[in-house]
């Protein structure tokens, strides 16, 4: 691409080359036009809304902790019961709309077969929500 001075071009001699300086200058008008215009495009509706207080809803279900002792006795929440009565309970318990939580903490001397008894008859009345307390090691 070569550049000429057309001060000595003949006055009849076409100009094939493109005029930057009015191109520029059409570029900057809008881009200032944008500037201008673009914050008054986005313009929000104010509007007073309602306000409100929430308070959480959180309700705890309700917790029994069986206890079963050395001498494989069960506890139902630190008071004895016979295995006719704490059947009775936790087919109660399961009739409940929210089913309580049944923890089972067992003694270290207890053999396995009761604790297991003891989940089974959870399971068998249709209680869903299991655990086991332990203590950490020191």
């Amino acid at each position: 691409m070569s550049f000429s001075n057309h001060l000595n071009a003949a006055p009849d001699e076409v100009i094939s080359e493109i005029n930057m300086t009015p191109l520029v200058d059409v570029m900057l008008v809008l881009l200032i036009i944008f500037i201008v215009t673009v914050p008054v495009m986005t313009h929000s509706v104010r509007l007073d809304l309602p306000r409100t207080s929430v308070q959480e809803n959180i309700v705890k279900p309700e917790t029994i902790t069986l206890s079963i002792d050395r001498d494989s006795t069960v506890h139902w929440n630190g008071f004895a019961l016979d295995p006719l009565d704490l059947q009775r309970r936790l087919e109660t318990a399961a009739k409940l709309e929210r089913q309580p939580e049944i923890h089972i903490r067992g003694d270290r001397a207890v053999p396995y077969e009761h604790v297991l008894k003891l989940m089974a008859a959870v399971q068998k009345a249709g209680l869903s929500k299991l655990g086991f307390v332990s203590e950490p090691q020191p």
